[in-house]
């Protein structure tokens, strides 16, 4: 008995690491940006439907979806949530997913791995934005070819910057 015990424990460990080993262990989240032709920017109040490509949304922990018209606008919530009440966020702590559209690809990513250009010649329909990306390299490309200033990581774009791309600073 103790002979057939080791022998389903081997095997059952030799199963478990080369299912580990061929398929590493994550966590996936489909992302996705689903909207209509009546959702608006909650910063701008501009119709996601005009430019989808620029679209972004942050959900909350308790379930409730914000949407935004760009980049721009999805960071100025994230910086001063506290400024639209009723969406009943005090903090970043406050959201459990923020997603951006991939300006390549046009897919949703998460924005918090996502590369921001800054500095481009496209323009959001809130103005002046951050061109976002899922891959460093894409974002170097573009920059490149739209005379992009600089690449930002997700917790690098600050309020100021924000300010600044809205003529505030």
């Amino acid at each position: 008995m103790k002979k057939i015990a080791i022998v389903v424990l081997i095997l059952s460990t030799s199963l478990l690491s080369q299912t580990y080993e061929d398929k590493p262990f994550e966590i996936k989240t489909d992302y996705s940006i689903n909207f209509d032709k009546n959702t608006s920017c909650l910063v701008r109040n501009i119709p996601l439907y005009k430019d989808p490509k620029w679209s972004a949304k942050i959900v909350t922990r308790a379930g409730k979806t914000v949407y935004f018209s760009s980049p721009k606008s999805l960071f100025e919530f994230y910086h001063r949530p506290g400024k639209w009440f009723e969406v009943g966020v005090k903090n970043e702590r406050d959201f459990s997913q923020i997603v951006v559209t991939d300006y390549l690809t046009l897919q949703a990513i998460d924005a918090e791995k996502a590369f921001f250009v800054y500095g481009s010649s496209d323009t959001s329909p809130a103005g002046d934005d951050l061109v976002p990306f899922a891959t460093k390299k894409s974002a170097e490309k573009f920059a490149k070819e739209n005379n992009g200033k600089r690449i930002f990581e997700f917790d690098k774009v600050s309020d100021a910057l924000i300010r600044l791309l809205n003529g505030r600073i």
